[in-house]
């Protein structure tokens, strides 16, 4: 089961190169119990930060971060999370690494991975990796699962397969899944809401309700109507990329 989430007051700021940068603004945004929320924006506009305050990584300045009702401060079990490299522990084979992750993939990607399961991070394509590293943070049976972009390297078509995967794994396991991408049409094709950033001072510009239904056909016209609505904030935007990744 998923977990409800409240980020209320959010404030966050880094030095960098002797000056104060904001980076994120007074936040707010309650996440449900088993929702996915998808976090889009510019380079630089704390998509990330805010992820990994929410993780337990990065301790925000102000305001109050809390997991069923209980505030967040550290890392914990009950918070899983996935980033763009599979950070799998090179040293150990891939049964290693994984171990009781397993439990959270369908069968037809418990048997893929099973076939490897002697085999070293080195040995595998980007795609197996990544299958891997869902796997091991499945591992704890996190209420909530963080992602971050985690299919941003891969190829186009195994991209889209692990898309639906982890819709799978949500739909069996009742995940709350929160993500950043780059990728507009994979937050359309995976989001319940998409929460548009601005590029700075990072404020969230608009919480989008994606109605869609279950089943998304990517080439369709609403589909294209909520990709247009989010592409014109960001030309709207006007603003330089950041010289900085936070």
């Amino acid at each position: 089961m998923g977990q409800e989430l409240t980020i209320k007051n959010v404030n966050k700021s880094f030095e960098v190169n002797g000056e104060k940068i904001n980076v994120l603004n007074d936040i707010n945004l309650d996440i449900k119990e088993g929702e996915f929320v998808v976090l889009v924006g510019h380079s630089g506009c704390g998509k990330s930060t805010l992820l990994k305050i929410i993780a337990g990584l990065e301790k925000n300045d102000t305001g109050l971060v809390a997991a069923g009702g209980q505030e967040i401060t550290e890392p914990a079990a009950d918070r899983g999370m996935i980033f763009q490299e599979h950070r799998l522990f090179p040293w150990m084979s891939i049964e290693r690494n994984v171990q009781l992750g397993l439990k959270g993939l369908a069968r037809e990607e418990k048997k893929k991975l099973s076939e490897f399961k002697k085999a070293y991070p080195r040995q595998l394509s980007g795609g197996m990796s990544q299958r891997a590293a869902i796997a091991r943070a499945l591992a704890t049976q996190p209420k909530i699962l963080l992602l971050d972009e985690p299919f941003g390297a891969l190829d186009a078509i195994t991209k889209i397969e692990l898309q639906e995967e982890l819709l799978k794994i949500r739909s069996r396991c009742g995940n709350t899944m929160i993500m950043v991408t780059h990728d507009i049409e994979e937050a359309i094709f995976l989001a319940d809401r998409i929460v548009v950033m601005s590029a700075r001072p990072g404020r969230i510009r608009d919480v989008i309700q994606v109605e869609l239904g279950k089943y998304r056909d990517r080439g369709g016209s609403d589909f294209a109507h909520y990709k247009k609505k989010i592409l014109d904030y960001f030309f709207e935007e006007k603003a330089a990329e950041p010289e900085y990744n936070i």
